[in-house]
């Protein structure tokens, strides 16, 4: 999955909008390179077709099954990955390039599960903390894993659902 962004063009004279630049192509120059998404747009790898849902573009993947939900105008509102068993519900927010915002919107979600009855655990998962929960469904209990990962200027939230929540290795092409 990668997240694009739109860059502001550099007008003659215009200092801010060179000193912004600037500053984003140093840190881009200086980021290290992802071995696996998601990818900012400037990182990813060109030779894998994708789905392109406008800023988030998802690997087109034989097994899995993308769902896409819009709104009235055709915004995109939320898309889930299924395969097998599994889900994997995603969301991307724009973010301050100064800093990430997945601690803060961790702590937001923590307090959420809290106050609906569920007991969150913090865990330490392939892309830096994660969140597990076991959440009260129609269908029964169902067990959640939040994961978050900041890039450049935007932060992709997952929700893992089925045995990829409480096994990281079961999620498979998700």
């Amino acid at each position: 999955m990668i997240f694009s962004r739109k860059r502001a063009e550099r007008h003659a004279g215009d200092e801010r909008t060179t000193e912004v630049l600037d500053d984003l192509q140093a840190g881009e120059a200086t980021r290290a390179v992802r071995t696996h998404g998601p990818y900012d747009i400037s990182e990813a790898p060109s030779d894998v077709p994708r789905l392109d849902l406008g800023s988030l573009h998802i690997p087109a993947i034989p097994e899995v099954e993308v769902r896409v939900q819009a709104d009235q105008q055709g915004v995109v509102q939320q898309v889930v990955l299924v395969h097998g068993q599994n889900a994997l519900q995603l969301g991307v927010f724009a973010a301050p390039r100064s800093e990430g915002i997945w601690d803060e919107v961790r702590e937001e979600i923590r307090q959420s599960l809290f106050n609906d009855g569920a007991a969150p655990q913090e865990v330490e998962g392939e892309y830096g903390p994660e969140l597990r929960a076991q959440v009260r469904t129609p269908d029964g209990p169902t067990e959640l894993r939040f994961v978050g990962v900041d890039g450049p200027r935007w932060m992709v939230r997952g929700v893992f659902q089925g045995a990829a929540a409480v096994d990281p290795a079961a999620a498979g092409p998700l």
